[in-house]
């Protein structure tokens, strides 16, 4: 059997999820607690690849001992999330577990995934949410995000999304399903939520950034299909930072 566990971290000390040889990386530090907790090498299969200093709510892995299929441990299931937190830094937390057959995957078992990405609207920083938010020094309306909304709607579908993927990255489709969206206000800070069956590289931050020119009347909610249909990376917004985007569910 394989130990499927699900994960949240703060990704602003790391240098994304997969492992990297001189920089810290989730991935890494998921290794080096597993062999100390289980006292051989491990292999981790994660379901993404987030990129550097993006978080995570809710990221999923399996555990096997490195170079089989499964793991065997006397260790109970419910007691792992506790055990394995005692090697990990504060920043990283397994909040749960259970065992999976020899044949799941973390990745290629995924219906869909849903990120948000979060845009603290405010004159002020606040020091507390420097890392967890992109700190827009202007106001947004309720009128602005609702255009923003309305504009967000236009990704649903299957569409092939190159204009939200960073120029030169090496991907064999572009093409790719979005469930559904929304943007939100909460308080100071507007929420935009994606889920869909795959991301290109940046797609989501390109996205954000291409929205926010939505809501300050650079971009019309209804030019989205237009950028969409252009295959043009240079008609979408700004890449948004990635202090704002968080691996928020995973569905299996």
């Amino acid at each position: 059997m394989k130990i499927f566990v699900k994960i949240k971290y703060v990704g602003t000390a790391y240098s994304g999820y997969q492992v990297q040889k001189n920089a810290p990386t989730i991935q890494g530090e998921l290794c080096r607690a597993a062999e100390k907790l289980f006292g051989f090498k491990c292999d981790i299969t994660g379901c993404s690849r987030t990129d550097s200093g993006v978080h995570a709510n809710m990221f999923c892995a399996t555990i096997a001992k490195h170079g089989e299929s499964g793991i065997d441990t006397t260790l109970p299931i419910d007691k792992l999330p506790r055990a394995i937190n005692a090697f990990l830094p504060q920043d990283i937390s397994v909040f749960e577990a259970e065992q999976v057959s020899e044949d799941f995957h973390a990745r290629h078992d995924v219906k869909y995934k849903e990120y948000v990405y979060k845009i603290r609207c405010s004159h002020e920083r606040d020091p507390f949410l420097s890392d967890r938010c992109w700190h827009f020094p202007q106001l947004l309306t309720d009128e602005q995000v609702d255009r923003m909304k309305k504009a967000a709607e236009y990704f649903v579908g299957t569409h092939d999304f190159s204009s939200y993927m960073a120029q030169g990255s090496p991907v064999e489709s572009t093409v790719r399903t979005v469930f559904y969206t929304d943007v939100r206000r909460d308080g100071d800070i507007v929420i935009f939520k994606i889920a869909g069956d795959g991301f290109l590289y940046n797609m989501v931050r390109i996205m954000t950034g291409t929205l926010l020119c939505v809501g300050l009347g650079k971009i019309a909610p209804e030019d989205i299909p237009v950028i969409t249909e252009s295959h043009d990376r240079t008609k979408a917004g700004m890449t948004a930072p990635p202090s704002g985007l968080y691996l928020n569910y995973v569905k299996y």
